[in-house]
């Protein structure tokens, strides 16, 4: 049984790779999912229902492992749920600037 705040498998800060951010990034999904995240809930780990995205619960579950498994978020088990939240300070030391983008980011139309 896992505790209230087990934090999932995720490279360490060293480890974050440009490569491996930009790739998880690259779906419009995931990266709205960080921006919902970064404007809307920036302190507060948020579930996969806080997002009122309209896909099964596999596929969210995928795309939260590849940006958990690129150390663009960090996830915690609460019992059977997972919270997610922006690895806000491993990403402006390792990249600064990048975040800024993410926030400003405009969906094509």
């Amino acid at each position: 049984m896992t505790s209230a705040t087990e934090v999932l498998p995720q490279p360490a800060r060293e480890d974050i790779r440009l490569e491996k951010i930009l790739s998880a990034l690259s779906d419009p999904l995931r990266l709205a999912m960080v921006q919902k995240l970064l404007l809307e809930s920036p302190d507060v780990p948020r579930s996969c229902g806080w997002f009122g995205i309209d896909r099964p619960k596999s596929t969210l579950t995928h795309h939260f492992k590849l940006l958990r498994e690129a150390g663009v978020t960090t996830q915690r088990q609460y019992g059977l749920e997972r919270r997610s939240e922006v690895r806000v300070a491993d990403l402006q030391a390792r990249f600064p600037g990048l975040l800024d983008l993410v926030r400003n980011w405009e969906p094509a139309p």
